[in-house]
């Protein structure tokens, strides 16, 4: 199996956290903007740092690898 296709399986198994919901959609459509304070009140909100951390990789790898899609299509 090829590296880029072990990221596709990681991403594709990761379920999304539906507490997670409206962060994630911002992890796919505009990541810059995300702040610690967004971060720090996910944490607040009593979700472990471990599955924050989880769910952020995960949409961003899809992200990433649908961008990657996309420009392949176009070459």
């Amino acid at each position: 199996m090829q590296p880029i296709d072990q990221l596709r399986a990681v991403a594709k198994a990761t379920s999304p956290d539906p507490a997670l919901e409206a962060y994630l959609e911002k992890v796919h459509r505009r990541a810059w903007t995300i702040t610690d304070a967004e971060v720090q009140a996910l944490r607040d909100a009593g979700i472990p740092e471990d599955t924050i951390f989880e769910q952020t990789v995960a949409a961003a790898i899809g992200e990433g690898l649908r961008r990657l899609d996309a420009a392949e299509r176009v070459l």
